[in-house]
């Protein structure tokens, strides 16, 4: 039977010993507080009309993004959903060409083409988000199967949100992924809320790591508020995966400080909720944890938080004077075959 582990992402206790190295610390650290700029600045930008369209921003979930990026290979691959510029940026895209992508610029990750949902780069290995809710879990169960093919011990890295957990995809795709012991490492980010409406009032089961003991899949639930929880339980998934023993099901659980788009004011949750979970915001956590337990320098945050909030002024700038894609470049990229015969 799947072994189902209780998180408890509440929890306010201060940690006091040091598991990692400095350099894991301050990378977490660096991570964290690229996506949390980054997106303030998309905010920001949104609110001027500079980007248009459906917008989902990370605040608040950073830390899966930065256990992430510390637990598996650059030769491993990532699908993930639709709330995708941090998990995006923390793979290794650049936040010029991300953000250029979400003003619709030719300088962008996809060419101005596919905007704040479907980011992508074959260098990078990161198959983007994608736009319908549940649809990457099947894509993601592909890739696995091409790697399990091909008989590498890279791993497909399958992310989705706690509404597609109810999708028939994700069950067709889990019975697939077990029966041909495929090496698929899904991940429920568990935000508490599908849009608009929470997990304790759509679906029976509110513990959806307990989705996979249908399946006998290894399953746990994990603290998503902390970047070495997050680090510690994709470690033990990934290496399990690559011991060859088939898939792994983690749910993160975690929480979003703004509403699920830039669109949702996010009133059907109360501003107490919202403020409890602020006291762990993962971010701030990390900082005071690196100056109180003098994992680095006060100095040394200073330098980071600076080379960051200079990174993402001139993202935003570089985005500002890129151009438009030119309308032509709408049948470019659509297919392979060079002489497709349906193409004017």
């Amino acid at each position: 039977m799947a072994a189902v582990v209780e998180a408890k992402p509440k929890s306010k206790k201060k940690s006091t010993s040091k598991k990692y190295s400095k350099a894991t610390y301050l990378k977490w650290y660096e991570t964290m507080l690229r996506i949390r700029k980054f997106e303030e600045a998309t905010l920001k930008a949104y609110s001027k009309q500079k980007i248009r369209g459906f917008c989902h921003v990370y605040i608040g979930q950073e830390a899966i993004a930065a256990g992430l990026v510390s637990a598996i290979t650059p030769d491993d691959k990532i699908v993930t959903a639709y709330r995708q510029h941090g998990i995006a940026l923390c793979r290794g895209l650049d936040s010029n060409s991300c953000m250029a992508e979400l003003f619709g610029k030719e300088t962008g990750c996809v060419k101005g083409k596919g905007g704040s949902m479907h980011f992508f780069s074959k260098e990078h290995n990161y198959f983007g988000g994608n736009g319908i809710v549940g649809a990457q879990i099947p894509i993601g169960t592909g890739i696995a199967f091409a790697e399990h093919y091909r008989e590498t011990k890279n791993l497909c890295v399958t992310m989705f949100g706690d509404g597609a957990a109810r999708q028939g995809a994700l069950y067709e795709s889990y019975n697939m992924a077990m029966t041909w012991n495929l090496p698929v490492l899904y991940i429920c980010e568990n935000n508490g809320y599908a849009m608009g409406t929470s997990v304790s009032r759509t679906s029976n089961v509110q513990e959806i790591a307990k989705v996979g003991s249908a399946f006998d899949m290894p399953s746990e639930s994990v603290n998503g508020m902390s970047p070495e929880e997050v680090h510690e339980a994709l470690s033990r998934a990934a290496k399990h995966i690559r011991s060859g023993k088939g898939p792994y099901f983690l749910e993160i659980n975690t929480y979003r400080y703004r509403g699920h788009s830039v669109s949702d004011p996010g009133k059907y949750r109360s501003k107490e909720e919202v403020q409890e979970y602020k006291e762990i915001d993962p971010l701030k956590v990390t900082e005071n944890k690196i100056l109180d337990q003098k994992i680095a320098s006060k100095a040394e945050i200073d330098k980071i938080k600076d080379a960051i909030n200079k990174e993402i002024e001139a993202a935003v700038k570089f985005a500002e004077e890129s151009d438009y894609p030119i309308s032509s470049e709408l049948y470019e990229d659509n297919y392979l075959q060079k002489d497709y015969p349906f193409l004017t």
